[in-house]
């Protein structure tokens, strides 16, 4: 008597799953090469000598690697100014962000007021104006206040960002009522609530929060290069744009192949801070992306 083992029936669509899966994990690698190369091309430019990254600007000799394009640009721009004012407008107008958009955003979810939702809106509405818009009546209003070229005309304009309100009063309106509540009847504040309570199960989106924070701030350039003409008030961004000019300026006979180098170098120092930070949390980031967009 021969016994006949059962094998398990195919799951249906499964073979064509696998194939899809591959094709799928090949092209996201195709893309991020295509997002990294020109990264990664700048950062080991920014080592070869200014002569040759014109010269041969795909090829690569270990043995010529230098460190005479950051040794001239630390020696040309004023670099490190620009790196200490973006620090204190970082960390003033982000603490200021992280602070009151989680505040307000409390507010519009949890409390029923007048004109509640009319106000939401016109919070709402600001998101449509362009920047551009509204950098002439800033402007005006930082003249007439003497905040030209100084930390409070690049902190507080923006700080409490339309964005980032609506953001967190999408996470907070999913916090259950049920919980407040109870915490009302032990006898918590309302503050207390809000950061015993509201705070712990918003975390994940306020961590990504944080980190579009840095990102738009670090990066920010169109109002910091009006309101901060100054080169002592320079932020990052605005320094590098004017790389080419301190350079050029501070170098006489400075061609085409120094500037390209020491920009190379300039852009590899700025590009450290933000990447540090976006691989530290990134972990958060994906977290507080996908917060809130899982119901049950």
């Amino acid at each position: 008597m021969t016994t006949r083992i059962a094998r398990p029936a195919p799951v249906p669509g499964r073979s064509r799953a696998l194939p899809a899966t591959i094709g799928s994990q090949a092209f996201l690698l195709l893309l991020a090469l295509a997002f990294l190369a020109p990264v990664a091309w700048a950062l080991i430019s920014a080592f070869k000598p200014a002569t040759q990254i014109i010269s041969d600007p795909v090829g690569l000799d270990l043995t010529a690697l230098t460190l005479d394009n950051y040794r001239r640009m630390f020696a040309d721009v004023p670099i490190g100014q620009g790196f200490l004012n973006t620090a204190v407008v970082l960390v003033a107008k982000g603490a200021i962000t992280l602070f009151c958009a989680p505040l307000a955003a409390y507010a519009f979810a949890k409390y029923r007021f007048p004109g509640r939702d009319l106000l939401f809106g016109m919070v709402l509405i600001t998101l449509m104006l362009p920047t551009i818009v509204l950098i002439i009546p800033l402007l005006l209003e930082m003249k007439a206040l003497g905040w030209v070229n100084t930390y409070q005309a690049l902190v507080l304009p923006g700080a409490v960002d339309a964005f980032a309100i609506f953001w967190m009063r999408q996470v907070i309106a999913d916090v259950p009522d049920e919980l407040l509540d109870a915490a009302r009847v032990d006898g918590a504040g309302e503050f207390g609530i809000f950061t015993r309570i509201v705070l712990p199960v918003i975390r994940p989106a306020l961590a990504g929060l944080a980190v579009l924070t840095v990102m738009n701030i670090y990066n920010d350039f169109v109002w910091p290069v009006v309101v901060a003409s100054s080169e002592r008030m320079a932020t990052l961004q605005v320094v590098l744009s004017t790389l080419a000019q301190n350079i050029t300026g501070n170098r006489v006979g400075a061609d085409y192949a120094t500037v390209t180098g020491e920009l190379l170098a300039a852009a590899s120092i700025a590009l450290i801070p933000l990447l540090l930070v976006f691989v530290a949390l990134q972990r958060h980031f994906i977290n507080g992306i996908l917060a809130g967009s899982v119901k049950g």
